[in-house]
């Protein structure tokens, strides 16, 4: 699911919408033509099984953490884990790295690298009806994975560079100026590759075929695309459905229903397992109210709509008040009103609710940077650096952190360290401007 089946409101600009594989690869040369391994027949594909798994491995930590994380509960990422690998047992590369984990994000969405490392947000999570449903949107993404699909985008040239981090930041030539607009944007550099309607439908024919195999009712299936059918119907401004591009939900529900029916009818007798999923997410179904919150939050916040957002994160935070997600998402809100301070406060307590989470620490060092504070935007920065390291961004922000630390060579250091990575945009100008004023570069 993509672009064309898109799950997700896409609002902070920084997540792969439905079936956008992000990885930080540069384009590599066609790997040729590969059997394909549900079919047999010969795809033209862009990257190796070892590549496939080398994007996950690469990119997919940077990317959950831009979906502020794995939920911190251990059972629900178990039970997860649980499903995933039932199903997984039964597919057509059961070799492949699989794993799953719950993410904090409020927006509805899962998706899945090439190589088998799985997201599912809270927002999908709490709104699906029974464990043969998760299986069925468990089961879609491995249809991915297990069609190539990634590789087979690759292979058709269907990647597009995004722009190398830094290539339209607003900083000034002063020391601080911009830097609060700029934290934001650094790190960004990506390849998205997204899935064709062919591909999608593949996804859950292979999808309903594996969750049969393992033992859960094909209905599942047809409960999953009913529930996005229902939700684009009720909520059309708040969600991007799976289906934005291409309005294919009552086509794929309805081919869902025909297999359903017909091929996979003995399947429906099976236990769809709604007692055991609701036990099992109870934790995160009390919050919904906060999650829903933090949705209407992030629609405003899509359309500046800052007093609104500020509005509902509020309500969130009244209902969970240790909810990490809520306190992220409102010391952004705060930073887009010029509010560094109190938003820097909101960063701190997210640091505290979930400290192994990288988001918070970025977000409160832009913060401290912008309330001129070197020395604890350095180690928030630094602690971020260390929990996820290869952001281009953080390095330029750590080098800002020095030079107002009056750490001269250190500041000259992560500046050329940043130089070696891109010479475009204002961040890099910033650099070597102080390089060639400090003598290190001529």
């Amino acid at each position: 699911m993509n672009d064309h089946d898109q799950l997700s409101f896409d609002l902070q600009g920084n997540r792969i919408s439905r079936r956008q594989v992000l990885w930080l690869f540069g384009a590599a040369a066609l790997s040729g033509c590969a059997a394909s391994p549900v079919g047999g027949g010969s795809i033209l594909v862009g990257m190796s099984e070892d590549e496939e798994k080398r994007v996950d491995q690469q990119v997919a930590p940077s990317q959950f953490s831009q979906d502020l994380g794995p939920v911190q509960d251990g059972a629900v990422n178990q039970y997860l884990a649980a499903i995933g690998q039932r199903v997984d047992a039964h597919t057509h590369r059961p070799q492949m790295p699989y794993s799953y984990r719950v993410l904090n994000a409020n927006y509805v969405n899962a998706y899945t690298f090439p190589g088998g490392a799985m997201g599912v947000t809270r927002g999908i999570l709490v709104d699906l009806q029974n464990e043969a449903e998760l299986a069925a949107l468990l089961g879609h993404e491995m249809g991915h994975v297990n069609a190539r699909h990634a590789a087979q985008r690759q292979g058709q040239a269907m990647v597009a560079q995004v722009a190398v981090a830094g290539a339209s930041l607003a900083a000034s030539t002063s020391e601080w100026g911009g830097l609060v607009a700029i934290g934001s944007q650094l790190g960004s550099s990506a390849l998205l590759s997204s899935y064709s309607r062919d591909n999608e439908r593949e996804a859950d024919a292979l999808g309903q075929e594996y969750m049969v195999r393992a033992g859960y009712p094909a209905s599942g299936m047809v409960g999953l695309h009913q529930l996005l059918v229902d939700q684009q119907k009720e909520a059309p401004g708040l969600l991007q459905t799976m289906f934005s591009t291409h309005p294919m939900n009552t086509e794929r529900r309805d081919t869902a229903r025909a297999l359903a029916d017909g091929k996979y009818a003995a399947s429906n007798k099976r236990d769809v397992g709604r007692e055991r999923f609701m036990d099992s997410t109870a934790s995160l179904r009390r919050i919904k109210p906060t999650i829903d919150a933090c949705q209407k939050g992030e629609l405003a916040m899509a359309g500046k709509q800052y007093g609104k957002a500020e509005e509902q994160y509020r309500t969130a935070l009244q209902k969970t008040p240790r909810d990490y997600a809520s306190n992220v998402l409102m010391a952004q809100c705060l930073q887009a009103q010029d509010k560094d301070a109190q938003a820097l406060n909101y960063a701190e307590t997210a640091k505290q609710i979930y400290p192994q989470e990288p988001q918070a620490h970025k977000l409160a060092g832009v913060l401290a940077l912008g309330l001129r504070d070197p020395a604890k935007a350095y180690a928030s920065l630094d602690a971020y650096d260390r929990m996820l390291p290869g952001d281009a961004g953080v390095t330029f922000l750590k080098g800002i952190s020095l030079e107002g630390l009056g750490k001269r060579q250190e500041a000259a250091n992560h500046y050329s360290s940043y130089l070696r990575r891109t010479r475009q945009g204002k961040a890099a100008e910033y650099a070597q401007g102080r390089l060639q004023s400090w003598g290190y570069a001529k």
